[in-house]
């Protein structure tokens, strides 16, 4: 594969050339990794800074709903919109069904818009390894705005955080208990909560509900990084095309307070120093699954199950195998 040739196209906003250096990135194999490594830094500082919004919701929330209409919006106003979509994998087969193309027939078709599902591969949140990855490839292609779409709501899912300048919660209209099924952790870190579904019959409820989180909202310590009344609770209907235009201006507005005041730059850098981390992380993760390594992990898992030695003892000569080689 010739690296830079891939580079010029994605550059030139090729369509195809995007999609088949996710894939590069997204693949597993030693070689197409160090590719994928060669092509990232080949770009780095090109193209745009898109707006990142990570959003999350539970299952049947209507996010694909929400974004084919939130990302019409959007192209509509002259924007080009990417979506990376993360599907959950089965852990069973590792399978993923990987149909947020066909939920979201109008924007697929769109041509201002690129749509990527993704196995999220089990990992942690529900976000695929490699999403990070995926977007500053879409950055480079000149996208305006990146969607990060994750799996559902979970104590986890907050590493989509890590990835996004923004992050919005996605919920339906629901009572008091509903309140109660929330992570706090999901609450502090979004930025936006946004009841959908807030037409016909379930209007009055979503805001009802949407007052609730409002009240919920304001018992959080406020965040240096907010202005004053972030962050917030409003209601949407993904379905009637309603709020978006007025949500999006309130995203705006808080990027927009962001930037002038640094918060922007230092979350970027925040988010940087993560990655640089979490790839350490992996990589040592993946040396122990080569040579000797993986004979003396397969023992001692074995002596564990029997045992015969504790996880906190076998743990710590793992590490000390991993020193020496480091040696």
């Amino acid at each position: 594969m010739d690296i830079a040739e891939l580079r010029d196209k994605i550059l030139k906003q090729d369509r195809r050339a995007l999609a088949r250096a996710i894939t590069l990135v997204e693949s597993g194999r030693a070689d197409h990794r160090q590719q994928a490594a060669e092509l990232l830094e080949s770009l780095r500082g090109s193209g745009s800074q898109a707006l990142r919004i990570g959003l999350s919701g539970t299952p049947g929330v209507g996010k694909s709903t929400f974004i084919e209409a939130f990302g019409m919006m959007l192209t509509d106003q002259g924007l080009r919109v990417a979506v990376l979509a993360v599907d959950p994998s089965s852990a069973r087969s590792g399978g993923s069904i990987l149909g947020d193309k066909t939920r979201m027939e109008q924007l697929s078709r769109n041509p201002n818009a690129f749509i990527r599902p993704s196995p999220s591969q089990t990992h942690l949140g529900g976000v695929a390894r490699r999403s990070r990855e995926a977007v500053a490839l879409c950055e480079a292609a000149g996208f305006d705005v990146v969607l990060i779409e994750t799996v559902g709501v979970g104590q986890s899912e907050t590493v989509v955080a890590e990835m996004s300048d923004l992050f919005l919660l996605l919920l339906a209209p629901a009572g008091g208990d509903e309140l109660q099924g929330v992570k706090r952790g999901i609450m502090e870190m979004a930025d936006i909560i946004l009841v959908n579904k807030a037409d016909g019959d379930l209007k009055a409820t979503a805001m009802r509900t949407c007052a609730d989180y409002s009240g919920a909202l304001r018992l959080l310590r406020k965040r240096p990084q907010d202005p004053e009344g972030f962050p917030k609770a409003m209601t949407v209907s993904a379905v009637e095309q309603q709020g978006l235009e007025t949500a999006w201006s309130e995203m705006t507005a808080l990027t927009d307070w962001r930037r002038e005041n640094g918060h922007w730059q230092a979350r970027r850098a925040g988010q940087a120093r993560f990655w640089f981390h979490e790839e350490v992380r992996q990589g040592l993760l993946a040396r122990l699954h080569e040579g000797s390594a993986k004979e003396a992990l397969a023992a001692l898992d074995q002596k564990v199950a029997e045992g015969a030695v504790t996880p906190s003892a076998a743990a710590d000569q793992v590490l000390r195998l991993l020193q020496v080689s480091a040696a």
